[in-house]
C-alpha cells in the first residue's frame, strides 16, 4: 500500500480518484503543526498540498520514504524543490487548472476598482446614499499595462480588449511579433509606467523584480494609476505604495496577494482606495476541481510507471538512462539559470552544442533541462520539464541543437549560446565526476565556477589592484568571499572576475562596485 498523505484541502472529485484505486492509502490531515507533520510524513510514499502547508527542507528531510510530493495549483513558494531534488523526491504542480479563475479575478478587480463596487456596497448596507462619492471611470478607451503576457498576463489582455481597452505589456523575454498576434504592443518598463492608466501584474516573484513597483517606479508612474496585483504580494513595495496612494500619485489598487499573508496589521488594508480580497485567484470551484483531479491523476500515473508529468525537477525518460545523464542535466539546467540572468533584451534563439563524451547519450532531455533553467527565472513556477519546450515555442524562441564528439579541451561540454535583439551571450560547462560540474566559459573568458549559491559576476578592466578594491567593499560590507575565478582575452585588456560569495549583495553595494575605478559592470548571479 502507498501512503499518500493529503496535506490541505483537496476537492472530492480528486480524493474519489484514489478511492477508486488499489494500493493506495489516503491519509488526509490537515494544519498539522511542524513535529506532527513531520511524523506523519516520514512514512509516506507521497504528499499533496495546496498553498497553506509548507513543506521547508527541515520536514521533507524528515520524510524517508517519499517519492513525490503533489502541488494542487501552480505556485512552489510553499515547496522547497531543492531539497526535494535532492533527496530525489519528484515535484509535481497543476499548471494550468487556475489560469481562466486566476485571470477572471484580476479582471473582476480591474471593474471593481474602476467603479468603486465594494466601497459603494459597504455604503449602502450602512444605509447611506452617496452616488456623487463614488463616481466611477470607464474602461473603454483606456489604456491597461499589462506586467507579465504569460497565460493568465494573455486571458487578462484579451478580456480588456473585450472592453475596448487598449492594452500594453512590459515582457523582456516575448517577442514583439508574438505580442501583436494577440493585439498587444509590446512596451519598455518605463513606457509602460508613464502610459497605463490601469497596471495589471502577472510576473513571477524573484529576486531580480521584487518591489519592482516600488518608489523608483511610483514617481514615473502616470498620475492617477489604478493598480491590481493578484500575481505574487513582494512585487510591490507596499510602504512605497501607501504613500503614492496617500499622495494622490495612484487613484487606488486592487489586491489579492500581499507580501505577508494573512496582511495582519498591514496599512494598505485600511485605505479607502484600496479594494482587498484574501488570495482567491484561483479560488472557484471550477478550478479547485481541475487542479485537484490533475495532481491526484498525476500521482496515480507516476506510481503506475506511466511517467511523470508535470514535474518540475526531473524529466520524463527511462530510469537508468536519467542517472546517466542526472548530472548533464543538473548542469544544462544551471547554464540556463545562468543566461537567464546575464542576458537582456528579447530572446529570439538559443543554440546548444555539445561535444564529447555527452553526445552518447540521447540529448533531448538535456536540451529541455537548458530551456527549463533559461524560462524558470522568467516565468518561475509554470515552467516544467513537460511544457519547456512548448512555452519557448509560444515565446517565439528557437531552439537549436548539434554535437560533435570532440573537444579540445574537455571529456566533455555544454555549450549555449542565446541571442536577443541586443547581443548574443554564451556560456560553457563541464561534467568533471558526476558530483563535479564547473562553468568553464563566459562568452570569451575562460573560468571556472561551481553553478551554486550566489556569484557576483564584475566586468573590469585587466589592471592590478581590482580583487583587492572589490574585496575590500565586500569586506566592509560584512560579505564573505568563499571563492574566486578570474579570465581576460589579452593582458591589460577586458577581464571576467568571478567570485562565489556566501550572501546576497544587495542593489546599494552593487552600484557601489559599478561606480568604482575601472568597473565596466556586476550582476549578482544567483544559482
Amino acid at each position: 500500500m502507498k501512503k499518500i498523505l493529503i496535506c490541505d484541502d483537496l476537492a472530492e472529485e480528486g480524493l474519489n480518484l484514489f478511492r477508486g484505486e488499489k494500493n493506495f492509502e489516503v491519509i488526509i490531515k490537515t494544519k498539522l503543526p511542524v513535529e506532527e507533520l513531520k511524523k506523519e510524513i516520514a512514512d509516506a510514499d507521497a504528499c499533496v498540498v495546496r498553498s497553506g502547508t509548507q513543506l521547508t527542507a527541515e520536514i521533507i528531510e524528515a520524510a524517508k520514504k517519499l517519492k513525490v510530493i503533489g502541488r494542487a495549483g501552480v505556485g512552489l513558494d510553499n515547496v522547497d524543490v531543492d531539497a526535494a531534488s535532492k533527496k530525489g523526491i519528484v515535484v509535481i504542480n497543476t499548471p494550468g487548472g487556475n489560469t481562466v479563475s486566476a485571470a477572471e479575478h484580476a479582471f473582476c478587480l480591474i471593474m471593481a476598482l474602476a467603479r468603486n463596487i465594494p466601497q459603494a456596497s459597504v455604503s449602502m448596507k450602512k444605509g447611506e446614499w452617496e452616488r456623487k462619492k463614488f463616481t466611477g471611470v470607464e474602461l473603454y478607451e483606456k489604456t491597461l499595462g499589462v506586467l507579465g503576457l504569460g497565460r493568465i498576463g494573455t486571458e487578462v489582455s484579451r478580456r480588456a480588449q473585450g472592453f475596448g481597452m487598449r492594452v500594453i505589456a512590459y515582457d523582456p523575454f516575448l517577442r514583439v511579433d508574438k505580442a501583436n498576434q494577440i493585439g498587444v504592443e509590446l512596451v519598455s518598463f518605463d513606457e509602460l509606467l508613464k502610459r497605463s492608466d490601469f497596471l495589471t501584474l502577472h510576473m513571477p516573484l524573484t529576486a531580480e523584480n521584487k518591489n519592482m513597483i516600488g518608489e523608483k517606479a511610483l514617481l514615473k508612474i502616470k498620475k492617477g494609476v489604478r493598480i491590481v496585483n493578484c500575481a505574487r504580494g513582494g512585487l510591490i513595495d507596499e510602504t512605497a505604495l501607501v504613500k503614492a496612494i496617500q499622495s494622490g500619485q495612484v487613484a487606488g489598487a486592487a489586491l489579492d496577494v500581499f507580501e505577508t499573508e494573512p496582511p495582519a496589521g498591514n496599512p494598505l488594508i485600511g485605505l479607502p482606495q484600496v479594494i482587498a480580497t484574501p488570495h482567491l485567484g484561483a479560488s472557484t470551484e471550477e478550478a479547485q476541481i481541475a487542479v485537484a483531479v490533475d495532481v491526484v491523476q498525476c500521482l496515480i500515473d507516476f506510481f503506475k510507471g506511466k511517467g511523470t508529468r508535470n514535474a518540475v525537477n526531473v524529466p520524463a525518460v527511462d530510469p537508468e538512462v536519467l542517472e546517466q545523464l542526472r548530472p548533464y542535466l543538473y548542469l544544462a539546467e544551471k547554464l540556463g539559470a545562468l543566461q537567464a540572468q546575464l542576458i537582456d533584451g528579447q530572446i529570439f534563439q538559443v543554440d546548444i552544442q555539445y561535444y564529447g563524451q555527452v553526445v552518447e547519450y540521447e540529448t533531448t532531455p538535456v536540451t529541455v533541462s537548458v530551456i527549463k533553467g533559461l524560462l524558470t527565472p522568467i516565468l518561475a513556477e509554470s515552467v516544467n520539464y513537460v511544457n519547456a519546450s512548448f512555452l519557448a515555442k509560444e515565446r517565439g524562441i528557437k531552439i537549436t541543437e548539434s554535437k560533435s564528439s570532440g573537444t579540445s579541451h574537455y571529456a566533455n561540454l555544454i555549450q549555449v549560446e542565446v541571442k536577443t535583439d541586443k547581443r548574443k551571450s554564451l556560456v560553457s560547462g563541464t561534467v568533471f565526476t558526476r558530483e563535479d560540474v564547473r562553468i568553464v566559459r563566459m562568452d570569451r573568458f575562460d573560468v571556472e565556477a561551481v553553478p551554486e549559491g550566489y556569484m557576483l559576476l564584475i566586468s573590469n578592466r585587466d589592471v592590478p589592484g581590482i580583487v583587492g578594491q572589490i574585496g575590500t567593499l565586500l569586506g566592509s560590507n560584512r560579505i564573505n568571499i568563499a571563492g574566486m575565478t578570474l579570465g581576460r582575452d589579452v593582458p591589460g585588456g577586458e577581464a571576467r572576475t568571478v567570485l562565489k560569495i556566501d550572501s546576497v549583495v544587495s542593489e546599494e553595494i552593487l552600484q557601489k562596485i559599478r561606480k568604482a575605478e575601472n568597473i565596466l559592470d556586476a550582476k549578482l548571479i544567483k544559482l
